[in-house]
C-alpha cells in the first residue's frame, strides 16, 4: 500500500532553518509507533519491532532493522530518524558520580547525573538524574538551574534519550537501578512530552525499569499531580518543599503564590496511595532561613496525617547568592526532630559537588558567570 510520504514530514520547532524535518521516531510510544507504522500500510506489529530496535538495541539505522522488509525501510529513510546526542562533556567526581553535559541538536546545552548507588553482588548499580527542560521557569532562589530561567522544552525524545546515551556507558555488569527527573526543569511544567517519556521509560516492552523505581520530583504544581499519578501510577512523587510556612516559601520557591502549601497539602493528603507508597518531600536547608527549631516543629505540624518521608538536602553551594549551608549539628537537631515525631528521615549525601553535579547545581557554564560578575543577592 502506496502512502503520501511528504504526510509524515513535520516542522522542527527547533529547527534554525524552519525547513520540513525528518520525524524522530524516539520519544515515540508503543502506541504511537504502531499508528505510524499503519499509516505506511504495515501491519501493527511493525511497531512493536520499531519499539524493540529504537529503545532496546538502541539502534539508529533503519538499515540494519533487518527484520524490516526492504521497502519499508527505505520509506522510514526518506521521512524519518532516530535521534542521538552526538556531543557531550563527561565530568567524574572524586566520589565516583559522572556529569554529562549534552548539547542538543539547536546548540541548546542539558545534563544528566549518573549517580553511585551500593552494590547488589557482582551488579553495579546506579541511578541516574535527568532533565525535563533547558532550563527552569520555576525560579527558586537557591538553585542555580532557576538562574537560567526558562529557554525550552525538552521533547519526550531527548528526555528519553538522556537515559539511553548514560546507558551507553555502562559497562557489563552495571545497571541503572533508578530513574530521577530532579534535573534541570520543572517536569511537570513540560507534562505532556514528560508524560511520555515516563511511559516509555517504564514500558514492560522496554528493557529499562519498573514504575516503582522512577521519581518524578515537582515543586508543586498541583493541578497536574494527580492526573500524572492517575496517568503512571506506581510512580514515586517528590515534592520540593523547603519551607514550612507559605511566606517563607513564597520567597524561595515563587510558585508557591500560585499554588500555596494549604492548596499542595490537601491534594497531597488525598492522594489514593498504596499502603506501601510515601510521598517524598524534599527540604533543602539553608543556614538562617529554614533550618530552626521551630521550622522543624512547623514541618512536623503541616505535614501530620500525610505518609510520608522527608529527604534533607543541606544547601549545596554556588557563588553569587547569599545562602550558606548549614551547620552539621543543626541539621542533625532538625532531622531528631522529625524523628521524635515519627517521620521517616534522611539527609542526602553530598554526591557530585566538585563538579557542580549535585542537587541545585545544574546550569550552561555562562550563567554562572554571569552571576559571579554580580554583586550577589540579599539574604532572605
Amino acid at each position: 500500500m502506496k502512502s503520501d510520504l511528504s504526510n509524515f514530514m513535520q516542522l522542527n520547532p527547533y529547527s534554525k532553518t524552519r525547513e520540513p524535518d525528518l520525524v524522530d521516531l524516539k520519544g515515540m510510544e508503543l502506541e504511537e509507533l504502531q499508528s505510524f507504522c499503519e499509516k505506511f500500510g504495515e501491519p501493527n506489529y511493525r511497531g512493536k519491532q520499531l519499539f524493540n530496535w529504537i529503545y532496546n538495541v538502541d539502534e539508529i539505522s533503519f538499515d540494519r532493522m533487518m527484520n524490516l522488509p526492504t521497502y519499508f525501510r527505505e520509506n522510514l529513510m526518506k521521512v524519518a530518524k532516530v535521534g542521538r546526542f552526538v556531543n557531550v562533556e563527561v565530568q567524574t567526581s572524586i566520589d565516583g558520580t559522572e556529569k554529562y553535559s549534552w548539547v542538543l541538536a539547536d546548540s541548546s546545552m542539558i545534563e544528566s547525573v549518573r549517580i553511585p548507588m551500593l552494590h547488589a553482588g557482582n551488579i553495579k548499580r546506579w541511578s541516574i538524574c535527568i532533565s525535563t527542560q533547558v532550563g527552569c521557569a520555576m525560579g527558586c532562589e537557591f538553585c542555580l538551574t532557576g538562574k537560567m530561567g526558562f529557554v525550552r522544552q525538552l521533547t519526550s525524545g531527548e528526555i528519553v534519550e538522556q537515559f539511553l546515551a548514560a546507558k551507553r556507558r555502562l559497562g557489563k555488569d552495571e545497571r541503572f537501578h533508578n530513574i530521577v527527573f530532579m534535573g534541570m526543569g520543572e517536569p511537570l511544567d513540560n507534562f505532556h512530552e514528560m508524560k511520555k517519556a515516563a511511559k516509555i521509560l517504564t514500558d514492560p516492552n522496554f528493557e529499562g525499569i519498573s514504575r516503582k523505581r522512577l521519581t518524578v520530583s515537582t515543586v508543586g504544581i498541583s493541578n497536574k499531580i494527580e492526573e500524572f499519578l492517575r496517568t503512571i501510577p506506581d510512580v514515586g512523587l517528590a515534592i520540593s518543599l523547603h519551607a514550612s510556612d507559605d511566606f517563607t516559601r513564597s520567597k524561595l520557591v515563587p510558585v508557591n503564590r500560585k499554588w500555596n502549601l494549604s492548596s499542595l497539602l490537601s491534594i497531597c493528603k488525598n492522594l489514593p496511595l498504596k499502603d506501601i507508597k510515601r510521598i517524598t518531600f524534599e527540604y533543602v536547608l539553608l543556614k538562617g532561613v529554614n533550618d530552626s527549631e521551630k521550622d522543624a516543629n512547623q514541618l512536623v505540624k503541616i505535614l501530620s496525617g500525610i505518609r510520608s518521608k522527608i529527604n534533607l538536602i543541606p544547601w549545596n553551594q554556588f557563588q553569587g547568592v547569599d545562602f550558606e549551608s548549614p551547620d552539621e549539628k543543626n541539621v542533625e537537631k532538625f532531622q531528631n526532630i522529625l524523628k521524635k515525631n515519627g517521620f521517616m528521615t534522611t539527609v542526602r549525601k553530598r554526591k557530585g559537588a566538585d563538579i557542580s553535579a549535585a542537587c541545585g547545581q545544574l546550569a550552561d557554564d555562562s550563567i554562572l558567570k554571569k552571576i559571579n560578575q554580580k554583586n550577589g543577592r540579599s539574604k532572605i
